[in-house]
This record gives C-alpha cells, structure tokens and sequence, in this order.
C-alpha cells in the first residue's frame, strides 16, 4: 500500500515519508517534531520522540558532554524552544 500519498493528504510531505517509513518497518522510533505529525504518528500507535528528547536521551548517555552548545546551535537554524522548555531541559541534563 502507498502510505505516502494517503499521508500527504494530512501532513506536509517531509512528515508523511517519515511516518509512511515507519509503517513499514519493525518496531520503529520516529523523531519528529512536528505537531500535526507527531498526533498522526501516535494515531497510528507509532514509538516517537522530538529532537529535543533526542538529545537529552544522548546527555544521559554520555554520548555528549553538553546540551546548551546543541539548543544554541539550533535556535540559530531557527528550531523554534521556548525558554521554559530550554531552562527544563538544561535542568534535567544537569547544565
């Protein structure tokens, strides 16, 4: 089946290749950011998770030594995080 072209119809395209990718694969982690997609990918019982969750995830890990250089680099790519949620998540990684 296409999921991709029946996705399209309720996403933007970028999101519905990722979700219609992970249809099609065994137990699957989707990272997206996207709200309208990541409702969808819930939907249709997807595992998901954000960028930000992502890094957090490889600061736990040890994986990398700091989340703050990350948040800067990617509000300069104009990632959209809120202050709260940058101060939450620097708290929760121990910066």
């Amino acid at each position: 089946m296409n999921y991709q072209k029946i996705l399209e119809t309720i996403v933007d395209k970028g999101e519905a290749s990722a979700i219609a990718l992970a249809l099609e694969l065994d137990n699957p982690l989707l990272i997206i950011d996207d709200l309208k997609g990541r409702k969808l990918a819930k939907k249709l019982n997807l595992n998901i998770a954000g960028t930000l969750g992502v890094i957090l995830k490889a600061k736990e890990k040890g994986i990398i030594k700091s989340t703050k250089g990350i948040f800067e680099k990617l509000k300069q790519s104009n990632f959209r995080i809120s202050e709260k949620v940058e101060t939450e998540l620097l708290k929760l990684s121990g910066e």
